[in-house]
């Protein structure tokens, strides 16, 4: 059977199990778009390619999927890469199709040309210029393959669009391969007995979990591994949900806004069980001082990641459920009980804390009013800074794939359109985007899509009117010289609202807040909720970039 090379993406995405595609047509994808238009596809028609992006995105966090978006040529997909790069730094499966020139005119400076696969190539899994439509297919099944095993990621696939014009016979493969790839690692069973004996002889063990936990699906195995040899746990931002956060063993988030508790746990230890996390300077702080007696376990897809931030003793290469499989049984219990005992004293001195009194809405009220008042099957997305700490500070999540934010690139505006994508994914969860105002104001656009697809996304936004956490960093870090900041005007947001046609309610005072949820939560639409708070709150415990984890202000 002949197809056309824009009816190969259409058929190859169905043979994938694709639902729904996020985009934004243009000219070098017209062919693809006149197909989608026959295909039982659900395209998601966003105002941004970089909504688009961030969507899939969310997508692919919520679901367990990978992400689908298209984009045009040149500035189409050049909007593509601050979502494509969040995506590759938190190792989120996503396959984007860019429009191209037609072969001929690539490399003459044609109209919107860019050369995306050379922009993307640090920033991707892989990347494809498909030249010739008789390899479409075997190009969208490689791509597929990759973005999701061994360590998830992004991959992009250019599309010349006399390709998406031209013939070929249909063949999709049943599967593919590639000479030295081994997606699973190569973990040997002599370095997991090695671990196992290690554990059995720790007194100070900790186990610092990361998004590897998600992405393989092994939340189960580590509640066993904690729970079987009494091991707390403390994770990354990338890994709240993987072990419930109101567990006896919960540590919560360590690193420069972690708790006190985990920050001195982890530098007070003899053991590290690292799990499908990175060690990144976030996390460890000086490393010349992080954790320095302990000896470190460290399982991961990814090779490279071994040894690359840390001096790992015990290397585990290899999918982090798997691994936990094998070496749960092999353990002999280590003798925890002091440590427990010390970590509890530790959380008693130095709780996470904050007052709400006088007549200023504290930003960590709002949070801690969300958690209640929602419960533990809602999906929160956040944006990134201040309002992104204290979600992962106050926000107690309970399950994997409930807390999506970007971790590791930190992309502001990334919250609402991965909202978008979540609730299109999990229709019926209660999907929240817990904002700031700058952050909201990057990608705005997308109220339009929220509208459109009828979604009942609601959107918390912790209203200072600055860029939060800059201004926290000039006051601490630069005598209060808070140059370019100050976000005044802000907008009236609750008008904002109405003009999409969505809910707005606006809170002032903290007796505002919780009729503010509940009449937002109860509202069966989208709904935006404006919480003007205390223009110059903080975010602590905080340490200050470059110091040792334990050197913490407000602690």
């Amino acid at each position: 059977m002949k197809l056309t090379g824009a009816e190969i993406v259409i058929k190859a995405l169905e043979y994938e199990g694709v639902e729904v595609v996020f985009g934004y047509p243009g000219g070098a994808v017209i062919p693809l778009y006149d197909k989608l238009y026959d295909s039982s596809l659900r395209h998601v028609l966003v105002r941004h390619e970089q909504g688009a992006a961030h969507a899939a995105d969310g997508y692919a966090r919520a679901t367990g999927k990978t992400g689908v978006v298209f984009a045009t040529s040149g500035p189409g997909a050049t909007n593509l890469v601050t979502g494509i790069a969040t995506a590759y730094m938190d190792s989120v499966p996503l396959v984007a199709f860019t429009g191209q020139v037609v072969l001929s005119s690539i490399g003459r400076d044609s109209f919107q040309e860019a050369d995306i696969t050379g922009i993307t190539l640090p920033i991707v899994k892989h990347s494809y210029l498909v030249r010739d439509v008789d390899q479409l297919a075997a190009t969208i099944r490689a791509a597929f393959h990759l973005a999701g095993t061994g360590r998830r990621g992004p991959v992009l696939i250019d599309l010349p669009k006399d390709v998406t014009l031209a013939q070929a016979e249909f063949s999709y493969p049943p599967q593919v391969s590639f000479r030295g790839y081994r997606p699973s690692g190569d973990c040997n069973t002599s370095q997991i007995y090695k671990a196992a004996k290690a554990i059995g002889m720790s007194r100070k063990p900790v186990i610092y979990a990361g998004g590897g936990v998600v992405a393989s699906e092994a939340a189960e195995e580590l509640r066993e591994l904690a729970e079987t040899a009494r091991i707390p746990v403390t994770t990354t931002l990338m890994g709240k949900g993987v072990f419930p956060e109101e567990h006896p063993l919960s540590l919560g988030m360590l690193g420069m806004h972690g708790t006190v508790y985990a920050n001195y746990a982890i530098s007070h230890c003899d053991l590290i069980i690292a799990c499908g996390a990175r060690f990144d300077d976030r996390v460890t702080g000086r490393l010349d001082t992080f954790a320095p007696q302990a000896k470190i376990i460290h399982i991961d897809i990814d090779p490279a990641e071994i040894g690359k931030n840390v001096r790992v003793h015990y290397p585990l290469n290899g999918d982090v459920k798997t691994i936990l499989r094998e070496l749960i049984p092999r353990i002999e219990l280590p003798q925890t009980e002091e440590w427990i005992e010390q970590i509890a004293r530790w959380k008693k001195e130095h709780p996470l804390s904050y007052r709400q009194e006088g007549e200023v809405i504290k930003p960590q009220y709002v949070i801690e009013k969300i958690c209640e008042l929602v419960g533990e099957e809602a999906i929160v997305t956040t944006e990134v800074g201040q309002n992104q700490m204290w979600a992962a500070q106050y926000y107690r999540v309970t399950r994997p794939r409930r807390f999506i934010t970007s971790g590791g690139l930190g992309t502001m505006g990334y919250g609402l359109p991965a909202a978008v994508g979540a609730q299109i994914g999990c229709p019926d969860a209660l999907v929240i985007n817990i904002s700031g105002d700058g952050s909201f104001q990057m990608n705005l656009q997308e109220l339009a899509t929220i509208v459109q697809c009828r979604l009942p996304v609601k959107i918390a936004i912790l209203n200072n009117g600055y860029l939060g956490m800059v201004r926290q960093w000039q006051e601490l870090f630069h005598n209060k010289r808070y140059s370019q900041t100050e976000l005044i005007p802000v907008p009236d947001f609750v008008k904002l609202a109405e003009a999409y046609g969505i809910a707005g309610f606006r809170a002032r005072r903290p007796e505002d807040v919780v009729p503010v949820l509940e009449r937002g939560l109860a509202h069966p639409g989208p709904v935006l909720m404006d919480f003007v708070v205390d223009r110059e709150e903080n975010v602590y415990p905080m340490v200050p970039p470059g110091e040792s984890i334990t050197k913490m202000v407000g602690g």
